[in-house]
């Protein structure tokens, strides 16, 4: 179903981030994070670029060979960034990408096959937007606000997404990790619903939770969610950061 689409991969790095300012640029071995992710997923895409507001992080890009386009500091999301890159992108290559994957810059061990898992969501015809899940880990904490859960419909659509425990377990019963799914933050949309999910206003179950999807859900997109079994390590804090020095020491 994807045969003759133009699949574009857009990583939104931002350097003023509150809890690990500079992320994008942390190094981890003998490269920055940001190169890390371009890397592991360029052969995915037909056109791939990061989305920045700031010159440091588009030097480094640029250092390593990689495509980066400038936006505005002025966007509220990644997604927004996303947006306007792509726009930007479509009009230097002369092209009208078919579908547009937003690409986590703090995944440096992103695996093409997840990319692939996610593109399989477009298989069903109708999919407006993409994402992962997978089952939480014996060691991961349902309670941990920044693992988001979600759950899902019969047919894989997104019910809600949570950074509380949810389904809720009553009557006292003790449901093991795997009772819970996690959320990858790895999405793709369909370019003409990307530009459309940009326009409405935060929502109140977006600024409740912290969580951008949850204004799609609030008016009216339906987000097809698939399972992966790949564990994704992410980085939110420097101590993530120096785990992930230990792994791959």
């Amino acid at each position: 179903m994807l045969e003759h689409q133009i699949i574009t991969g857009i990583i939104p790095a931002r350097y003023a981030s509150s809890r690990f300012p500079g992320k994008p640029l942390a190094m981890l071995g003998d490269k920055p994070m940001v190169q890390w992710v371009y890397e592991g997923c360029k052969d995915s895409f037909d056109h791939i670029a990061v989305a920045t507001d700031d010159r440091r992080i588009a030097d480094a890009v640029e250092q390593f060979g990689g495509r980066c386009i400038m936006t505005s500091p002025d966007h509220r999301t990644g997604t927004e960034r996303c947006l306007e890159a792509v726009q930007q992108l479509d009009q230097l290559q002369g092209i009208q990408s078919d579908i547009v994957v937003n690409i986590q810059g703090d995944e440096p061990f992103i695996r093409p096959e997840q990319i692939r898992e996610l593109l399989g969501c477009f298989e069903s015809e109708g999919v407006e937007i993409g994402t992962l899940f997978r089952e939480l880990s014996p060691g991961e904490n349902p309670g941990d606000p920044n693992i988001v859960k979600v759950v899902s419909d019969h047919t894989g659509r997104a019910l809600y997404f949570s950074r509380s425990p949810i389904p809720y377990f009553r009557d006292g019963q003790q449901p093991g990790p795997a009772h819970y799914m996690k959320h990858i933050g790895l999405y793709a949309f369909r370019k003409s619903t990307l530009e459309k999910i940009c326009q409405p206003a935060p929502s109140t179950l977006e600024q409740a939770e912290s969580l951008e999807q949850l204004r799609w859900l609030e008016n009216g997109f339906s987000i097809h969610t698939r399972p992966t079994a790949y564990i994704s390590m992410g980085v939110d804090t420097p101590g993530d950061l120096e785990r992930l020095r230990e792994h791959i020491s």
